[in-house]
């Protein structure tokens, strides 16, 4: 076990299963949107991938790039940006992967939800994979309290962004997107909804 933890890290299972069935390939530029401390990371480091990462906490981009000095010594520390995820400075189809793991349900409101989503997938080249991991409101809906707008208090304790089916489904299509994935979601013990969303850009 420890050796497995060692390789993988905490990578979300969701995020595994895309690099087991070969959409995440040595040679791809990597870009995680919103890295935090950089769990999603330690596999693709390792493995030699173009790492490359975005967030708005000094603290986290300062880890990761610790992390990515032990893990990946080759790869400049300047690949990881102190920047929000809906203002960051990598160019137009730059990423092959654009990952978004418990990002976007921190959104403040639409207009924060909308910037972090499409400044995530201007970064992604056509053809390109966008991996989003976010909380929904799909299988929970009796248990969750409206705050405002699509923040809801969950069972947890926590407030969240919520999305749901239908908003994905719209949001695929506004984004000329094409779902690599069906819709997949995780309700924790009625407390939370985690749902995965996978889309493929079209060319």
């Amino acid at each position: 076990m420890s050796d497995l933890q060692e390789q993988f890290g905490a990578i979300d299972i969701y995020l595994f299963d895309q690099l087991l069935r070969g959409r995440i390939a040595p040679g791809m530029r990597i870009v995680d949107a919103g890295c935090g401390s950089g769990r999603n990371l330690v596999y693709l480091l390792r493995e030699g991938y173009q790492v490359f990462g975005a967030d708005a906490d000094s603290r986290a981009i300062e880890f990761v790039r610790r992390l990515a000095a032990a893990l990946a010594p080759t790869l400049p520390a300047a690949n990881f940006h102190v920047e929000p995820v809906e203002a960051m400075s990598f160019p137009d189809h730059f990423a092959d992967v654009a990952i978004s793991s418990a990002v976007l349900h921190f959104a403040r409101d639409d207009a924060q939800f909308n910037a972090m989503l499409q400044e995530t997938w201007r970064i992604l080249k056509p053809g390109g994979l966008l991996f989003c991991r976010l909380a929904s409101s799909i299988g929970i809906e009796k248990q969750i309290h409206q705050m405002t707008g699509r923040r809801f208090l969950l069972p947890d304790g926590s407030e969240r962004y919520l999305v749901d089916e239908a908003l994905l489904m719209t949001l695929t299509a506004q984004l000329v997107g094409q779902l690599a994935d069906p819709l997949k979601t995780t309700i924790v013990q009625n407390q939370r909804s985690m749902t995965t969303w996978v889309v493929r850009k079209n060319h």
